[in-house]
Order: structure tokens, then C-alpha cells, then sequence
């Protein structure tokens, strides 16, 4: 797929591994659909920084644990750029409290809506929309600690769970058109408010990952790109751990 005059749809674009993606797609010409939670000043910046790249960029902020807003942000991306061919699940919930004993139902419901829920709803929704004539591609963003079963993080684990194999699932339905991939996700950035996030990020390289080169997002935006721009690749997911997860 050539990237330029394309249009992307990101979850989550405002912040983080989300904002990162959108500046990639508006680096290879995509116009940027940047959809965001609750970080309006966040998704306003990115989206200038996308426009000062040459492409056109929109935000758009949707509740993602709702499933009625859900459904309101692919036909708004339509109605905007008449189109997407690209759609990226990247938002995703990670409470730090989610340990079995911990996880009530409204926790439970509140955490699958947004991890598993919304990227079925907008995947379906993406593909309704996509012309006959069309191809498009989906992105999941996963968790590479996934591979390895713990305690910790009960619902979180079970919903990206899902959505690995949610992931080679909707590749199967949705070929030949729609490419669908996934990229799991190692340490990428340090916690968030971290007073120093090099040397987190140092520190833990050292410490847990083989390769012992710390995480950064121009590897999932490179990842990203290359799974955007091949055609004979569906249903995979690529880790990017550094090898902690072996």
C-alpha cells in the first residue's frame, strides 16, 4: 500500500505510543483521523504537529468504555475525509489495581470495553465502510507480557488475550481486502510521569531485556509502517520485547 493520500484512523492518538503512530502516518502523507479519551490538549498539539507535515488532521474525542460513542467514530472520520483505509486499535486501559481478588464486575466490564469491545466495534464498523473496490488494513496494538501467563493484571491480560486472537480471527473473515496484524508491545516508554525516563528505561534494559537496548517508539513505528506497506501478511503479530518474553 502507498501511504500518501491515505487516510488513518488512531485510537488513542493523543499520547504516547497512539501520538507517535500519528506522526509517523503523517510523515508517509496519510491524513490522520486522531481519536482521543480525555487528553483534548494533547490531541490538539499532535494534531498541529501532523498538519505541519502537510497532511490534513482531525481530532475527535469518544468514550471509548461507551458503546454508543463508539459507534459514533467511524462515521465521523467518513463524514470528514469520505473515507479510511487505515485503522489503528491503539487505546487501551492498564489499571494498576487489576489483580483477581480486586476486579469487581464494573472493573471487569469497564476493561473489556475498552481493550476487546471498541477494537471489534470499530473494526466492524471500518470494513461496513470500505468500498468494494478498496483494500484496507487493520493494526491491533497488543502486549507482548501476554505470552507469559501472571497474577498481575487479571482482566487486562484476558482482554489483549483476546484481541491476539481476535487479531487472526478477523483476518480470516475479513480477507482478501483487509489485511489485519498486530503488534505486541514490550517496555516501549518508561511509566508515565516518570522523573527520569532515560534512566528507567536504561535500568530496565539491563535488567530484563536480552538485547539490552531500551524501548522506544520509532521501533513500533517502524513495525507499523512495514505492516502497513505489505500485502502477503495477515493474521500476524509481531513482538517487540527485545527478547523479554522468550
Amino acid at each position: 500500500m502507498d501511504l500518501r493520500g491515505k487516510v488513518a484512523l488512531i485510537t488513542g492518538g493523543g499520547i504516547r505510543v497512539g501520538r507517535a503512530l500519528v506522526i509517523a502516518l503523517a510523515k508517509a502523507g496519510c491524513d490522520v483521523f486522531i481519536h482521543y479519551g480525555r487528553s483534548a490538549d494533547a490531541a490538539a498539539e499532535v494534531k498541529a504537529e501532523a498538519e505541519s507535515l502537510g497532511v490534513r488532521a482531525i481530532t475527535y474525542s469518544a468514550n471509548l468504555a461507551d458503546p454508543v460513542a463508539t459507534d459514533t467514530i467511524i462515521p465521523q472520520a467518513v463524514e470528514t475525509f469520505g473515507k479510511i483505509d487505515i485503522l489503528i486499535n491503539s487505546a487501551s486501559i492498564f489499571p494498576e489495581e487489576d489483580l483477581f481478588a480486586q476486579t469487581d464486575v464494573a472493573l471487569w466490564d469497564k476493561i473489556f470495553a475498552i481493550n476487546l469491545r471498541a477494537p471489534f466495534q470499530l473494526s466492524q464498523e471500518f470494513a461496513k465502510q470500505l468500498p468494494q473496490n478498496r483494500n484496507g488494513k487493520i493494526i491491533n496494538i497488543n502486549d507482548a507480557g501476554i505470552a507469559k501467563p501472571d497474577t498481575n493484571h487479571f482482566a487486562y491480560r484476558i482482554t489483549k488475550r483476546g484481541l491476539w486472537d481476535m487479531t487472526k480471527i478477523m483476518a480470516l473473515e475479513l480477507a482478501p481486502r483487509i489485511t489485519v496484524n498486530g503488534l505486541a508491545l514490550g517496555q516501549i516508554l518508561e511509566p508515565p510521569g516518570d522523573p527520569d525516563p532515560q534512566a528507567f528505561m536504561e535500568n530496565y534494559a539491563r535488567k530484563f531485556i536480552p538485547l539490552k537496548i531500551p524501548g522506544n517508539t520509532k521501533v513500533v513505528t517502524d513495525s507499523a509502517l512495514f505492516l502497513l506497506e505489505q500485502d502477503f501478511l495477515t493474521g500476524s503479530t509481531i513482538t517487540l520485547d527485545g527478547g523479554q518474553y522468550i
